[in-house]
C-alpha cells in the first residue's frame, strides 16, 4: 500500500470505527446529541441584536424556574430572553423535534428514505387552510392568530383524511394508491392554494410568510397550543417504534409476527400526520427537517427504528434551532429558506456517500 493510499483509507478506518462504537453504543449518540441541543439552545437564547452572555443568560432562565440564582442582569435583559427568544427557541426544537419524529415515521411507513412529514398532501392542506383564515376579516390579533392555525391544522388533517379514504382501496397496493393519491390530492389543494392568493389582495405577503415557514410570531400562547399535540404524538410514536421495524419487514413478514398491519398503519399515519399538521399550524411549511433527520440518524446508527426515531427528534430539533438563529442573524429571513440552504447539499452529500459506500 502506498502512502497516498495509506492517507486515504486511515481518515476512512477511523470515521468506520466511531460509526462502529456509535452503533454499539446508542446511549452514547443520544447523550451528546442532547448536550450539543443544550449548547444549541443556550446559544441561541444569547445571541441576538442584543448580545446577552451566556451565564447571565442560564441565570436568568434558572431564576425565573426559581432556582436560587443571584446575578446582575438588567431587567431589559430578563425581558428579552423570557418574553422574546426563550419561546422561540422552545417552539424551533418541539417543531424541529417533531418534524424529525414524523419524518422518520413516514419513512419506515413507506420504506422509502426520500419521504417526508408533508407526503400525503399535509402541507398542501395546511397552506391552504392558513390561506382561507387570512382572506377571513378579523381584526383581534388573538382571535386571527387562533384562526390562522386552527384553520392549518384542519386542514392538514383534512387533507390527510382525505388521502386515507381515495388512497387505501382499488387495485394498487397500499402504500402506492397512498403516494399517488397524495400526490393528486395534493396538486388539487396547490391549485386552491394559488386561487386563495390571487384574491388575497393585501394579505399575500402573510400568506407567502406561511409558506415560506418562520419562528418570528413564536409566544407562549403559541407553543402551549402546539407542544402538547407535538411532544405527545411524538411520545406515542417512539414508544410504538417497535411496530415500524415490524412494517419494514413488509406487510406478510409483520403478518406473521402477529402485527396487525391495516390497524397499525393507520395509527401511525393518523399519529404522524397530527404531528405534522400542529407543526405546521405553529411555524409555516418547513422543508428538509422531516427529510434530513432522520436519513442522517439511518446512515449512523442503522435501519431500527427503534433508535432512528428518538435520535431523529433530537436531531431535527438541534437543526431547527441552528436555522432559526442563523435566521435571525441575518435579519429575520424565512427559516425555511436557510433550511432548504443547509438541507439541500448536505442531503447531497448523504446520498454522494451511500452511493460511494463510505457511510459515518
Amino acid at each position: 500500500m502506498t502512502d497516498g493510499a495509506r492517507g486515504l483509507t486511515l481518515p476512512r478506518a477511523r470515521a468506520r470505527r466511531g460509526a462502529d462504537l456509535l452503533r454499539r453504543r446508542p446511549g452514547l449518540l443520544l447523550g451528546l446529541n442532547l448536550a450539543v441541543l443544550a449548547a444549541a439552545a443556550l446559544v441561541a437564547v444569547a445571541a441576538g441584536t442584543v448580545a446577552i452572555a451566556p451565564a447571565d443568560t442560564l441565570g436568568i432562565v434558572l431564576h425565573a424556574l426559581g432556582l436560587p440564582v443571584d446575578g446582575s442582569w438588567s431587567a431589559a435583559a430578563e425581558a428579552i430572553v423570557l418574553d422574546l427568544r426563550l419561546p422561540r427557541v422552545l417552539t424551533a426544537v418541539v417543531v424541529g423535534a417533531g418534524l424529525g419524529v414524523a419524518g422518520a415515521a413516514f419513512q419506515g411507513l413507506l420504506r422509502n428514505p426520500l419521504a417526508d412529514p408533508y407526503v400525503l398532501g399535509t402541507a398542501s392542506g395546511a397552506a391552504l387552510g392558513a390561506a382561507i383564515a387570512v382572506l377571513i376579516p378579523v381584526r383581534a390579533v388573538i382571535l386571527e392568530f387562533g384562526l390562522v392555525n386552527a384553520l392549518a391544522f384542519a386542514g392538514a388533517l383534512g387533507a390527510v383524511a382525505v388521502v386515507w379514504f381515495l388512497g387505501r382501496g382499488g387495485t394498487l397496493a397500499p402504500l402506492t394508491g397512498l403516494l399517488l393519491t397524495g400526490y393528486a390530492v395534493g396538486s388539487l389543494l396547490a391549485a386552491g392554494l394559488a386561487m386563495t392568493m390571487y384574491l388575497s389582495g393585501a394579505n399575500l405577503r402573510q400568506i407567502v410568510g406561511f409558506l415560506l415557514g418562520g419562528l418570528e410570531g413564536s409566544s407562549w400562547l403559541r407553543l402551549a397550543v402546539a407542544a402538547p399535540l407535538i411532544v405527545g404524538g411524538s411520545a406515542v410514536i417512539v414508544a410504538r417504534a417497535r411496530v415500524l421495524d415490524g412494517l419494514l419487514l413488509g406487510e406478510e413478514a409483520a403478518a406473521h409476527l402477529g402485527i396487525d398491519v391495516r390497524r397499525e398503519r393507520a395509527i401511525m399515519l393518523g399519529l404522524a400526520s397530527l404531528v405534522t399538521a400542529a407543526a405546521v399550524a405553529v411555524s409555516g411549511l418547513i422543508g428538509f427537517i422531516g427529510l434530513v433527520a432522520p436519513h442522517a440518524v439511518r446512515l449512523l446508527v442503522g435501519p431500527s427504528a427503534r433508535l432512528v426515531v428518538p435520535l431523529s427528534a433530537v436531531f431535527g430539533a438541534v437543526l431547527l434551532v441552528l436555522a432559526d438563529l442563523g435566521a435571525r442573524l441575518a435579519g429575520e429571513i424565512p427559516v425555511g429558506v436557510v433550511t432548504a440552504l443547509i438541507g439541500a447539499p448536505f442531503f447531497v452529500v448523504l446520498l454522494r456517500r451511500a452511493r460511494l459506500g463510505y457511510e459515518l
